[in-house]
């Protein structure tokens, strides 16, 4: 029988799978996975980045644009725990990539080998990712791969996708097993995550939807992963519900439908938030109803459950009833429910009937918060000040734009004008490190974004702090001549945190968050446009509101990675139409609407 080392089995069953690219950073821990994928690389390609994380981010960015895997590879020790911020980032938004990790040998456990993590429990790296991921596998023989393999695939997929790590020791990369043995263990298992609803409980649903006055439908990031952004426009046409989104799930609706809200929660749309606190019946799909989309579950300012009536339908049983009490929990696939909701309906043309008539005076209140906070947001969009306004940057952005390219954001105030500004028209063009909101997936992602869409402009906004984080992505672009337009938010610092230091404390009292030189207190920033000349990019500094749309479509049409440094005003803050508590602080009250949309 002929023999195969355990590497040569990883990679080979990638390529079965599908997976085209590895994203990592070598290390002795790794030389064996390296050698097996130097012999297979026309079928898959290793891409190097500078920080182990970034590989994370562009696995993680990479699964949410094309719905299909990719793997990392890091060594031992430091390299492998850099992974964390970035793999924490795609657990917490259910998106999936196998993370190839290596350790030291086997035969060296226990004596405190170079880079062992764990002092007092042997080759011990998989407690470090245990928080992190659906499940950490550690074969510490080459015939323990084959089912760890099998089983961390159909793992990653399943239910609700995550990231999932196979930790290898050195020694297993290179010893061999029988290839027939293996063969018996790698056949695929292909579980179905299209579960539906009860009849009674979809009876339920229907009869609540049905006899609303004043519905909502509320729809996460969840409708995205189950891809029923079309039974959910379809669910909502026929019986003429608004449809608000989660930050997470902007885009599952074109933002320009007569029906769409626009996002909740503290960055929310006027609309959503309105429509959200005084509905008598929400349906919320794919949520996890987390703080900073729900005003941190503070009654009356994004929702009022109950009395409103919520019917909560997600794939994670444990999602429901966690934060809101559910009239009607649904544990299932969303677009399978949806269907089923839909096929239940074509039997209630005369209830659909009555219920169009009575639900014009819903829609017509919507309007009316609609054009008033249509009014309150258009003037600076057309601002010529300098520095830049935040809303002309959105604007600018979204023009240049065709509706199919994807914007990778990274964690900031930059993130919340993005909530708060920017119409998503389809789904997966926003995308966003929410969650656990790490530096770094939105610098590092966008490279991961591409990749996935290449015929699709790409383009990665990103505060400076978070771009001095990750400056080395821009050589990673150069280097695989991947054409990436990054946009620097640049405000001198971390200013969503000095914001709420000055908010919450008082003003002047701002620590560490501006970028400032110690012994003059001026300003400072570094030249990002250099930065990027210097590394074989293109580079430009953007400060008048007139050149930023000439130079993102100079950039896009350039098809080289490109870095604009735009100055933007950093004393606007967006507008806050509902809250967020930081206890024991107290919560801010929303800076527009609120007391004045009570129906």
């Amino acid at each position: 029988m002929a023999a195969i080392k355990g590497a040569e089995l990883i990679v080979d069953f990638l390529i079965r799978r599908g997976v085209p690219y590895v994203f990592g950073l070598c290390g002795h821990g790794i030389l064996g996975f390296l050698d097996a994928v130097y012999d297979r690389r026309d079928e898959l390609q290793a891409i190097s980045v500078h920080h182990e994380a970034c590989a994370a981010f562009m696995a993680d960015a990479y699964f949410r644009v094309a719905q299909r895997p990719v793997a990392t590879f890091t060594s031992c020790g430091p390299g492998s725990t850099n992974l964390v911020p970035a793999i924490a980032s795609a657990f917490m938004d259910s998106s999936a990539f196998l993370a190839i990790t290596g350790n030291v040998p086997t035969s060296q456990w226990n004596r405190g080998p170079f880079q062992e993590s764990g002092r007092y429990f042997q080759g011990e790296f998989v407690n470090v990712l245990r928080p992190y991921v659906k499940r950490s596998f550690q074969p510490t023989r080459a015939d323990m791969l084959p089912l760890a393999l099998r089983q961390a695939y159909t793992l990653m997929l399943s239910g609700r996708p995550g990231p999932v790590h196979l930790d290898v020791p050195l020694n297993v990369f290179v010893e061999t097993v029988e290839r027939e043995e293996a063969e018996r263990e790698l056949w695929e298992c292909p579980i179905s995550s299209r579960a539906g609803a009860d009849p009674a409980d979809l009876q339920q649903a229907l009869r609540l939807l049905l006899e609303a006055q004043r519905p909502v439908i509320v729809a996460g990031h969840g409708v995205e992963l189950s891809q029923a952004e079309t039974e959910l426009l379809l669910l909502a046409e026929r019986l003429s519900i608004p449809v608000a989104t989660t930050p997470l799930g902007k885009g599952v609706i074109d933002a320009r439908h007569r029906l769409s809200l626009g996002a909740t929660g503290r960055n929310g749309s006027y609309p959503a938030n309105a429509a959200t606190r005084n509905a008598d019946v929400i349906l919320a799909l794919g949520t996890r109803f987390d703080d900073r989309s729900t005003s941190s579950w503070l009654p009356g300012f994004t929702y009022r459950i109950p009395p409103t009536r919520l019917i909560h339908v997600d794939i994670d049983p444990s999602e429901i009833g966690r934060n809101f009490q559910p009239a009607v929990g649904i544990v299932g696939d969303v677009r399978t429910v949806l269907r089923q909701l839909l096929e239940a309906l074509s039997s209630c043309k005369t209830a659909l009937a009555a219920q169009a008539e009575a639900r014009r005076a819903w829609l017509a209140k919507i309007g009316e918060w609609q054009r008033k906070w249509e009014a309150h947001v258009n003037e600076p969009r057309r601002s010529e000040a300098v520095p830049i306004r935040p809303e002309r940057v959105i604007s600018e952005l979204r023009a240049a734009l065709p509706e199919d390219a994807i914007v990778v954001s990274d964690v900031g105030v930059h993130h919340n004008w993005l909530v708060s500004a920017f119409p998503a028209y389809r789904s997966r063009t926003l995308l966003q490190s929410f969650g656990f909101a790490s530096m770094g997936f939105g610098v590092a992602g966008a490279l991961g974004a591409k990749l996935a869409a290449p015929e699709r402009h790409v383009v990665s906004v990103c505060g400076d702090g978070g771009f001095l984080m990750w400056p080395g992505t821009v050589a990673t672009a150069v280097e695989y001549a991947i054409p990436v337009v990054w946009l620097v938010w640049n405000n001198y610092g971390y200013c969503s945190i000095r914001d709420q230091q000055l908010g919450y404390f008082g003003s002047g009292r701002e620590l560490v968050t501006s970028f400032v030189e110690a012994k003059s207190g001026r300003l400072l920033s570094a030249d990002f446009a250099a930065m990027a000349r210097a590394m074989g990019a293109e580079g430009y500094t953007v400060e008048r509101p007139g050149d930023l749309g000439d130079l993102l479509r100079q950039a896009l049409a350039s098809e080289r990675p490109t870095v604009l440094d735009v100055r933007v005003d950093r004393e606007i803050r967006p507008p806050a139409t509902a809250s967020w508590e930081l206890p024991p602080l107290p919560h801010p009250l929303p800076t527009f609407g609120w007391q004045e949309d009570q129906v």
